[in-house]
C-alpha cells in the first residue's frame, strides 16, 4: 500500500473533482479526507475512485492514530464510486473529550 499526501504530490491548490481526477491519473484508488460533502458533489463512480470520510477526529496525528485499524480494515473493501464515513468508536479518547467548532476543507491523505 503506497500512501501520499495531497501537498506531497504537489496538489495543495487542487479542489473537488479536479483533485479527485488527478488522483485517479496518478494512479490512486481511495482518497482520505475530513470532507463530508465531497462524495455528494462529485460522480466518483465516473470519476473512478471511492472516498473514505474521517469525520469527528481532529486532523492531529493522535486523533487520527485512533482511526488507522478501521481504515486498514475498510480500504480492501472499498470499489471506485464507494463513499465511505469513519469515525472514532466510543471509548476512544477522542470520543470522550469535547470537539471544538472546525471549518477545515481537503484532504488528509490519500492511499492506492
Amino acid at each position: 500500500m503506497d500512501v501520499s499526501t495531497v501537498r506531497d504530490q504537489g496538489w495543495a491548490g487542487l479542489r473537488n473533482g479536479v483533485l479527485l481526477r488527478a488522483a485517479v491519473a496518478a494512479g490512486f484508488e481511495v482518497l482520505i479526507t475530513r470532507d463530508r460533502a465531497l462524495p455528494y458533489q462529485q460522480n466518483l463512480r465516473k470519476i473512478g475512485i471511492a472516498v473514505l470520510a474521517l469525520i469527528r477526529a481532529r486532523n492531529r496525528i493522535e486523533d487520527l492514530r485512533m482511526l488507522v485499524s478501521q481504515v486498514r480494515s475498510i480500504l480492501p473493501l472499498l470499489r471506485p464510486g464507494d463513499a465511505y464515513e469513519i469515525a472514532p468508536l466510543p471509548g476512544d479518547a477522542i470520543c470522550d473529550r469535547e470537539m471544538p467548532q472546525v471549518l477545515e476543507t481537503g484532504t488528509v491523505s490519500s492511499f492506492t
